[in-house]
Parts: C-alpha cells; structure tokens; sequence
C-alpha cells in the first residue's frame, strides 16, 4: 500500500488527498451537467448534495475507515430523506414505523443513484493515484464526453475544457505529492517559500485561458468518421438548430417535468395523449412554476399540500372575486405515460370521480398555485384512466380591468413576492426593453397587453431555434436580443420575466393546448363560446404547451398567451367568435427584420467566466512587469548586443554604463571638453559639484580599473558602476534643487 493509501486507511489527511477530492468532484459536476438533461431535478441535486457531503467528511473526519463510512451512510440516508420531501416524491404522514415504510418505500431508485455517485467517489480517490491513472482516468472521461458531444444533441465543449482544468491541476498536485515523498528534505524547504509555487502555477492556468478565450474559430480540417460514412451512403447529418446533431427522434414533444434548462430543439410527436370531453373549450393546465434562474424554471420549493378526495370543494387561495362559469371536463387517457398531475382546466374546483370511484387516495391538492398532484406506487405506477372534473374559468372583464392601475389591483390585494422574484443577476437590457414597449402604458392590463402583443408581433415560432447565434447564458435575454425565434418556452418565459420587472406578478404555466376536434363531435358550424354542447378534443404530445398567468388582484389570476399562432380561449363579457376546428398549427410567418447582433463576447465564445478572464490577465501582466524588472539590467545592453550580434562582456558593460552617466551629467550643465581625459574633467567638476566630488571619482576608479587595470572584471563589478550612477544621478538632482 503506498503512502496515499496508508493516510486513508488510518484516517489520517492530507493536502493532496483534499486536493484530489476537488478535482474529482470537479469533473464529476460536469457528467451531472449531461445528466440533467435526461434526470428528475430530484435525481440530480440528490446526486449532487451526496457527492458534496461525502468529499467534506471525507477531509474533515478524523477517524479510522469503518467510523468515517457509518457515519457516511447516515448522512446519506439524511440527505436522501431530505431530498425526496423537498421534491414532493413522498410525503411523510402517520406514526413513526409507517413514516419508515413510506420512505424505504419511496427511497426507490433513488437510493441506488446516490450508492452509486458515493461508491464512485471513494474508487476515483484510492485508485486514480499515480499519474499513469490520472491520464488514464482523464483520457476515458474526455472521450466520452467526446463522443456524447458528438452523437447526441447536448454540446458538452464547455464540460470537457472544465475536465482538463481539473485533469491539470490534478497533474500538478500530483507532480509535488511525488517531491514531497521522494525529496522530503527539498520539500520542506520548498513549502517554507510557496509564494514561488503559487507563482508559476498561476502563470500557466492563466497562460491557458487567456489563450484558449482568444483561439481564433477554425473549422475542423479532417471530417469525423461518423459524418464522413453518412456523407458517403448519402444519409448526410443535417444541422440542427443548436448547431448538434439532428438525430431523428431525439427529442420529442411531450409534457416534461425537467424545466431547469430550458431551450434547445425538438420534433413533432403526434401521438394522443387524452381525450377531453367539455362544454368549453380550454387549455389543459398542469403545474406551475414560480423560480427563475436564468436559465429555466426551478421547482424545488414546497408547497403546502392536502389530501383530497373526489366531491370535495378545492379552494383556489387567489382565486379572483370576480364572474366564472362551471367547465365540466372528462378525461380518458390515450397512453400509458405517468404524469405527477391531472390536467384540467383553470381552474379546478372539484373532482367529481376518478377511473369511475368516488374515492380516492391519491391525490393531493395545492391551493397556492391551483396543481391536482397525484400520489402513485413508485415500483408500479399507474396513472388514471378515466376522471371527471369540474372547473371554474374566470370571466375576464376586460374594458373594467383595463382602467385599473397598480394601486387598484394590488393595494388591498397584493401578490406573495415569489411571483415578483427576479434572479440577482437578472439582465438590465431586458428591463430596459420591457420598460420602452410599456412606456405609453398606464395600467398592469395595458402594460401586459403591450408585451404580448410585441412578442407575438416581432418573433418567429420554430421548434428549432438557430441557437449559434446565441450570446448572453440567460435564457430571456439570448431570446429576446440573440436568437429571436423558438416555441412556447421561450415566449411564456419572457413574457413572466417582463412583467415582473414591470412589477406585475406573473408565473409560468405548463400543460396542453386544447387539442383537436374529434371526430365524432359536432362539427357542422363554428360553436359560440358559452354554449352547453359538449365537444370532444384529441390531445397529442405535439399539443404540449407554456404560458403565463398574470395577477390582477381582486381578478385573480388571468391566462396570457405569448406564442403566435396559439389563441388562449378566454370568457368576456362580449367574446368573439372563435372557430372551434381552427388547427393549433403554427403559422408560416414573414422572417423578423433581425436587429444588429452585439459581438460576441469572451464569455460567450468560451465558457469561461468573465471576471476569471480578467483575473487571468492581471497575473499576465504582472507577471511580464515582474520579468521585465528582473532583466531590467539585461535589457539595458539590449540594443547594444543587437548591434554587436553577441552578447557584452563585462568590460563592455562598464564602458557602456560610463558613457551613459557622461552624458547625463553633460545635460546637468558639467561638459566636458575633447582633449580632456577623463580624469581631468572628473577633477574639474569635482569642484563645480563638490558635494557629489566622491561619488565621481569613484565612477572614474571603475572605469580605469576596467581599460587599465589586468584584473578581470566580473557582473558585479558592473552592476556596482550601474548603482553608483543612480547614486550620481540623486546627488547632483538634491545640488540643482
């Protein structure tokens, strides 16, 4: 066992073992990167929180290997317990024993991802630990990110360069892990000066960034073997929009419960998904979203939940005072696909039955956001098939809600802050713009009224949005400024984000547009909203749908549709008359006049944060004005040596810095006459400056030592010419004063 393996196996620590505990965790962050995109949010942050805790206890626990590992375990099961009701998986009720049941019940697959992402920590740290494996270990991580890359539509560029930042830092520590064992006495009198260490390591992580942001864009030379046997069998790759591979089928539409990171492209799916049977045609709403964080939509807060059962009243805790009418709605399921909720129109008020009973034990209700959550067996799930469901639909009244100003709306009924949050970082220049299309304005109705109609006048819906020209890393700001196209996300986002920062409370909505017409419904003349003729909608995943939803105070909360080519089917007092087949299809609409782009930055076209770029040229810097001093006496011959074409003996050094203080002394008013010796003028001016009479004369034994004098001159003899000059230079400067 080496001595690595020795400290961990006694429970001693060391600076590499911590070191190598950042690097792994490190590069594992970027796997997390990729898996996200396919994980439950709950997935991840359990994963991410495991590896988290077990590098800390790892370091800071000083006990032996079977102590540290229990006490890993417990705190694993903690983290699990914590994670899965922070996201709602289950929901611990009852004695202590059936709160167990529940939980060892629902710990699955969880745990087993959490076992895994430990179980690989502890290999990566006591096997990776010679520099043979870590190249190795870097090699197959680089590789397959590679090829991930590659063959799927997740650029992960910025996740390999974060894997050879780590690799490299691993390398060096690795590199004085091997001084320190082998040259332990060269060690301890290297550490008592670290600054040198810390020096050149900086110099060279800040050498790579700042060449890596400034690497010209090249495109590549060879092509790679996969699009060249494509190319060959004329099945060429086609680009998608986010510049990946569009590999059929990769992504579909459909309900999905990962928003964190929203963007990117997908396909059509029509496959059905339910059948609706209602008075009113609607959009079946699903679950809300109240966080954003510049990238997407975050889910993790709890909201409080009751259990429920059909027939039951469900309170709507922001309701609205105002006019609804009663939407009845049955829903057959076409799929086998487990949602965690039932859709319905907005917003719920009772469950008249589920799969036929009138009695139910899974579900649950959340009366802040208006979500039907449903409670299903983990190892077999099971979604309902048939359910019935009675809604209220608010009545907007819309020439009474468009005089209302803030004060109106929000004085006595004024909003919970989460739906008026905005990320610390969150763009300027999206404010701005809000602020410049609502400026003629004076009402929250007006104002929302205005940001609807510019996004759905300036914007293309496409399902794959060019995203290589996107810019900025936050998701409203690249759409609105960089992309300028995309679907139902990126319009709903920012049409929430905006309104918030016009201080309007607004939320993201997720769930199904109405659908299409059945067949077997009426179908022989336009319905008039209001009517009491039951139609029936077929509800595909191509019919997945976001919008928002805007607090209007005593209102409540009032549906807003962002999106061209979706029509949001409101109750008024005097509604229009809206064609019941109209097809959700999105319309081909006139390319947008594309603003000027704003150059890309270094951030954008490297991954690499600012401040760390500017962090990266200041050491540069220093570290060339550092150079520079220390050849300061090198550079002074310099144009010298250039003339000569060989480098300056010391005699020369000496001649030269003689002739450099004769003429700075000729410009101080002390000439010199040509046939006078040196000597002479020395003694001359001795007397016009008799108080720097010593120094000059010591200059003038220099310079007779080195042209008469047999004994050879060495560099320091020079470099004491080149100090007793400056010590010239002041006294002569302190006489004229």
């Amino acid at each position: 066992m080496n001595t690595t393996g020795k400290q961990l196996a006694s429970g001693k620590r060391s600076w590499y073992q911590a070191a190598s505990l950042l690097w792994i965790f490190l590069i594992a962050m970027q796997w997390l990167s990729f898996t996200k995109e396919s994980w439950y949010n709950e997935t991840t942050s359990l994963v991410l929180w495991t590896l988290a805790a077990m590098s800390v206890l790892e370091v800071i626990l000083p006990f032996k290997l079977i102590y540290r590992t229990i006490i890993k375990a417990i705190v694993l099961i903690y983290i699990l317990h914590k994670t899965l009701i922070d996201y709602s998986v289950y929901i611990p009720y009852g004695p202590f024993t059936e709160r167990v049941e529940q939980f060892i019940y629902n710990s699955n697959p969880y745990i087993w991802f959490s076992l895994c992402a430990w179980v690989m920590l502890e290999a990566a740290l006591r096997l990776v630990n010679t520099t043979r494996r870590i190249l190795v270990f870097l090699g197959i991580n680089i590789v397959s990110m590679g090829i991930l890359d590659s063959f799927t539509q997740i650029s992960l560029w910025i996740e390999v360069a974060w894997v050879m930042f780590a690799g490299m830092g691993w390398l060096v520590c690795q590199h004085f892990r091997n001084f320190q064992v082998y040259y332990p006495q060269g060690w301890k009198r290297l550490i008592r000066y670290p600054y040198k260490i810390i020096a050149n390591i900086a110099i060279i992580f800040s050498l790579v960034i700042v060449a890596s942001v400034n690497m010209p864009e090249v495109p590549p030379t060879l092509t790679d073997p996969y699009t060249a046997w494509r190319n060959y069998t004329g099945t060429s790759t086609s680009q998608a929009g986010n510049g990946t591979l569009d590999i059929p089928n990769s992504t579909e539409s459909g309900y999905s419960r990962e928003d964190n990171q929203l963007g990117g492209g997908f396909n059509f799916d029509y496959t059905p998904v339910m059948s609706v049977q209602t008075n009113e045609r609607s959009y079946w709403r699903g679950e809300t979203r109240e966080e954003y964080t510049g990238t997407g939509w975050d889910d993790r807060r709890r909201a409080s939940t009751e259990e429920v059962q059909p027939g039951e009243t469900l309170q709507n805790d922001d309701a609205g005072s105002g006019n609804t009418k009663q939407v009845t709605q049955k829903v057959t399921m076409l799929n086998d696909t487990v949602y965690p909720i039932m859709f319905g129109a907005y917003s719920i008020a009772e469950v008249t039955s589920i799969d036929g009973q009138t009695e139910s034990n899974r579900m649950l209700w959340n009366p802040e956001q208006a979500e039907l959550l449903l409670m299903t067996n983990r190892q077999q799930p099971q979604y309902p098939k048939t359910y019935t469901i009675v809604s209220e639909a608010p009545v907007v009244i819309e020439d009474e809600l468009r005089t209302k100003s803030f004060d109106d709306l929000y004085g006595s009924n004024p909003a919970d802050d989460m739906y008026l949050q905005l990320p610390s970082r969150f763009p300027d220049r999206v404010t701005d713009l809000a602020n410049e299309i609502t400026a003629s304005a004076n009402t929250p109705y007006e104002k929302v009224a205005l940001l609807q109609n510019y996004l759905q006048t300036n914007f293309e819906y496409t399902n794959n949005p060019d995203l290589s020209r996107k810019v900025s890393s936050d998701f409203v700001e690249g759409f609105l400024f960089d992309v300028m196209e995309g679907y139902c996300d990126y319009f709903s986002t920012a049409l929430v984000m905006m309104a918030r920062s016009e201080g309007i409370p607004a939320r993201w909505v997720k769930g199904y547009a109405p659908g299409q017409l059945s067949l077997n419904s009426d179908m022989q003349a336009p319905r008039q909203p209001g009517s009491e003729i039951e139609t029936t909608y077929t509800v595909t995943n191509a019919d997945a749908h976001s919008w928002a939803e805007v607090y209007f105070g005593e209102y409540g909360w009032i549906p807003v549709e962002a999106t061209p080519g979706f029509d949001m089917p409101l109750l008024t007092e005097a509604p229009d008359v809206q064609p019941v087949d109209e097809p959700e299809e999105q319309p081909e609409e006139e390319p947008v006049q594309e603003e000027e782009q704003t150059p890309v930055s270094e951030q954008a076209t490297s991954g690499v944060p600012t401040f760390v770029i500017w962090m990266a040229v200041a050491i540069l810097i220093a570290w060339v004005a550092y150079m520079f001093w220390r050849n300061r006496f090198s550079l002074r011959f310099l144009l010298l040596r250039l003339r000569t074409g060989e480098p300056l003996t010391p005699e020369q050094k000496v001649v030269a810095e003689t002739e450099r203080w004769i003429r700075y002394v000729k410009r101080k008013g002390l000439t010199r006459s040509g046939d006078e010796t040196l000597r002479e003028s020395v003694n001359r001016w001795s007397q016009s400056v008799p108080a720097s009479a010593a120094t000059l004369h010591e200059l003038l034994a220099w310079f007779e030592r080195t042209r008469y004098s047999p004994a050879s001159v060495t560099s320091d003899d020079w470099k004491a010419v080149y100090e007793t000059a400056l010590k010239l230079r002041k006294e002569l400067k302190a006489e004229r004063a």
